[in-house]
C-alpha cells in the first residue's frame, strides 16, 4: 500500500537553528505539533511566546485542529513551547516514556528533592512500536536513543520526524556527549531509520546553514544514504563511533543546556514561582 502523505509546514528558529512541524492530514485537516520553541533570551533572562504564536496563526489561517503536541526528546537548546500550547488548544502533549531516565539524571544534577520522575508532565508517554492517528493518518513511534535516552521518531505516513539523529546530510548527525548520550546507540538508531522505505521523507530538528546556504531540513532516505557526510561510505558500528566520539571531543557545549534542560524535562514549564512570584533557573556548576 503507498502510504499516507501528510502535509509538512516548518519553522526555523534562526536563534538556536532548531525546526518546529506542523505535520497535517490534509483531508480532515487535523495536525500534530512537533517540537514548539519557547522563546528565551539569557541575557535578560526573558521569555516570549513569539515563535509559538506564529504556529497558532498558522494554525487558524489554516483551519487546523490539532490532536496532538508532540515532543521528540527532551532539548538542550532551546526551550519547549508544549506546555505553553497545551493551555491555548487544550490538546495533548506526549514524549517518549524513557523521558523518566532523563529527568532522574537531571533531578539529581538539579538538586530537586521533590521533582517527580515518573513523565507526569505529559499526557502520554511513547513506547517503541506505539501507533496513534494524526486525523486518518496511522503514526508509529520509533525510540531513537543515542542523541538522548529519550529521543523517538515519529512516523507520520511517508514522513519520519527524526529530530537530532540524521541532520541534512552536508551537515551529517547528532552529538552524542550530553548525560545518557550513547554513538553506538545512535549508530543504531540512524540504521533503523534509514531502513524506512527510500522514498521516505525525512524532517530534521535543526538546521544549521553550513556555509551560509539557505535553511533546508528535508530530505529523503535514500538522499542520506547516498549523501550524508557521516554515513554516505556505509560506516560499522566501531567506524562511526570513533568518528562521533572525535568530533564530538572537539564541540562546546549548547550555550542554553543548563537553562533548557531543567524547563524541558517539565515539559516546557518553568520553575514554580517564589512567594513574591519570581521565577529562577538553577545553574549547577561543574556538573557536566
Amino acid at each position: 500500500m503507498t502510504a499516507q502523505r501528510p502535509e509538512v509546514v516548518g519553522f526555523h528558529h534562526e536563534p538556536t537553528g532548531s525546526v518546529a512541524y506542523l505535520a497535517i492530514d490534509p483531508d480532515t485537516r487535523a495536525a500534530a505539533i512537533i517540537d514548539p520553541v519557547l522563546d528565551y533570551e539569557a541575557a535578560s533572562g526573558r521569555t516570549s511566546t513569539v515563535s509559538a504564536d506564529q504556529m497558532l496563526a498558522e494554525v487558524e489561517r489554516r483551519g487546523l485542529t490539532v490532536e496532538w503536541i508532540l515532543d521528540t526528546h527532551p532539548h538542550a537548546d532551546h526551550f519547549s513551547a508544549a506546555a505553553y500550547l497545551k493551555t491555548k488548544l487544550d490538546a495533548p502533549m506526549a514524549i517518549g516514556a524513557r523521558i523518566v531516565d532523563v529527568q532522574a539524571i537531571w533531578k539529581e544534577h538539579y538538586r530537586l528533592p521533590d521533582f517527580p520522575t515518573d513523565g507526569s508532565q505529559w499526557d502520554r508517554l511513547f513506547e517503541d512500536g506505539d501507533t496513534f492517528r494524526i486525523g486518518n493518518i496511522e503514526t508509529r513511534v520509533l525510540h531513537s536513543p543515542g542523541h538522548t535516552l529519550a529521543s523517538i521518531t515519529y512516523v507520520v505516513g511517508d514522513a519520519a520526524f527524526v529530530h537530532d539523529t540524521l541532520f541534512q546530510p552536508d551537515f551529517g548527525t547528532a552529538r552524542c556527549d550530553f548525560p545518557g548520550g550513547d554513538p553506538a546507540a545512535l549508530y543504531r538508531s540512524i540504521r533503523t531509520i534509514l531502513s524506512l522505505p527510500d522514498e521516505t521523507r525525512l524532517f530534521t530538528g535543526h538546521d544549521y546553514r553550513p556555509g551560509g546556504r539557505p535553511v533546508a531540513f528535508q530530505s529523503t532516505v535514500a538522499g542520506q544514504r547516498r549523501d550524508n557526510v557521516h554515513f554516505r561510505d556505509d560506516p560499522d558500528e566501531a567506524t562511526f563511533v570513533a568518528r562521533r566520539s572525535a568530533r564530538d571531543a572537539q564541540l562546546p557545549m549548547p550555550a542554553l543546556i543548563l537553562h533548557a534542560l531543567q524547563v524541558n524535562i517539565r515539559g516546557g514549564r518553568l520553575p514554580d514561582a517564589d512567594a513574591d512570584g519570581h521565577v529562577f533557573l538553577k545553574i549547577p556548576i561543574n556538573v557536566i
